[in-house]
């Protein structure tokens, strides 16, 4: 079973009848597996959220609006530097492509995926037209940090890219993602992008240890 913090909540005056029927829920009949762990009202930056659940093996999704599909992250770490909160969105790479840049996804034009590009735009402060050759996936992964910077009151967001690839393949729509801000990306380096709503963004490409890819 899912190790839980407290072990019990019944004895707890704030918890409601709702969050006691969920915190059951979790525990007797759920019962996620043992890698799981689940918080009631971690404190977090001020903010109590009624229940955390993690799992190491699955990613975090972010609603979007415009259509049911969310973005499916790889890993997510909430995290302190110094006094101020980060929320890093790391997408780990070898040699997969991106996916679709926006003008392939978009070929099945609708009014949700309208919907969602306008959102997207807006939440990257991106309004230049030539966002269609931009890998759309980029676009999501980005805004999901911000989305989550929102959510924990976090001064920053990062969005991070892991790859195991020896190439470095898909670094060059890394790079035109980049150029939309005016800079110019880096293999191994962390780049502050600017302050989107308050939000300081950051971007980052990483090389991870190829050693891993046989472990």
């Amino acid at each position: 079973m899912a190790q839980m913090y407290p072990s019990d909540i019944e004895g707890l005056p704030q918890a409601t009848e709702g969050e006691k029927k969920v915190f059951r829920f979790l525990k007797e009949i759920v019962r996620p597996d043992e890698t799981f762990t689940c918080w009631y009202e971690p404190e977090i930056r001020g903010q109590r959220p009624d229940f955390i659940l993690y799992g190491e093996d699955f990613s975090l999704l972010v609603p979007l609006p415009g259509g049911s599909r969310p973005s499916q992250n790889d890993i997510f770490i909430l995290a302190k530097g110094g006094s101020e909160l980060v929320t890093i969105m790391i997408e780990g790479k070898v040699s997969e492509p991106f996916g679709d840049t926006v003008a392939e996804w978009m070929k099945d034009d609708g009014e949700g995926k309208q919907k969602r590009l306008e959102f997207l735009r807006n939440k990257l402060q991106i309004r230049d037209d030539r966002i269609d050759a931009i890998r759309y996936q980029l676009l999501h992964r980005t805004a999901s940090a911000i989305i989550e910077a929102e959510r924990f009151n976090a001064e920053n967001a990062l969005m991070m890219v892991h790859s195991f690839s020896p190439g470095n393949e898909g670094f060059d729509d890394y790079r035109k993602f980049f150029a939309f801000y005016g800079l110019e990306g880096e293999i191994d380096s962390l780049v502050f992008v600017r302050n989107i709503h308050g939000i300081n963004l950051h971007l980052g490409w990483v090389q991870g240890d190829q050693r891993y890819l046989s472990a």
